[in-house]
């Protein structure tokens, strides 16, 4: 599956992006803010994330920003079983764009696609040292479920408090970015 928005090219990771997603992400300041990334992310890390399993009906994407040229891989975001069976949406952007709305417009697609496809009770967390991921999931409608609580990061190897949150109701969640979803070459009906 393939998403286009505004901004964005959505896509399956391949096994020739791996030095490309070694480049983006091995940067200890995005590491640190998830939880299972290993701190130092290396080129082999890379490649097992990209050969990883997946399942057909929770998006997992890399995020391609769109250019005149090729498309820069500049972050990743999808959606995962946690080991409690429970479904989390996870998502980090390369730093140089930090702040310029790009995992909002990212995760807002993966959420319009993960409903699409009839996938729903989706969780979300950040630690609570990155507030601007906070505002990321309250600006697609999440909600926070409880008080802060310890959450292992590999990335920073040790727990570190970590706020959970959970989808809001129907009608909360954005839906304002606007998602071209693909199967495969044709359009597919949201």
């Amino acid at each position: 599956m393939f998403a286009r928005t505004p901004r964005f090219l959505l896509r399956p990771g391949w096994p020739e992006d791996a030095q490309a997603l070694y480049a983006a992400i091995a940067d200890e300041a995005i590491v640190r803010n998830l939880a299972r990334a290993p701190w130092p992310y290396t080129l082999d890390d890379a490649v097992d994330f990209l050969a990883g399993d997946h399942d057909p009906l929770q998006p997992k994407f890399l995020v391609m920003k769109r250019t005149q040229g090729v498309p820069r891989l500049i972050g990743s975001c999808g959606i995962h079983t946690q080991d409690d069976g429970a479904l989390e949406l996870g998502y980090w952007i390369a730093r140089p764009y930090w702040g310029l709305g790009f995992a909002t417009e990212a995760a807002s697609a993966v959420m319009q696609i993960a409903r699409a496809t009839g996938v729903r009770n989706i969780r979300a967390s950040h630690f609570t040292d990155n507030p601007a991921s906070g505002r990321v999931l309250r600006k697609l409608g999440f909600r926070p479920a409880g008080r802060p609580e310890p959450r292992h990061s590999r990335g920073r190897n040790r727990a570190d408090l970590c706020q959970f949150y959970e989808e809001g109701g129907e009608g909360d969640m954005r839906e304002d970015v606007a998602v071209e979803i693909y199967a495969d070459r044709e359009p597919v009906a949201a």
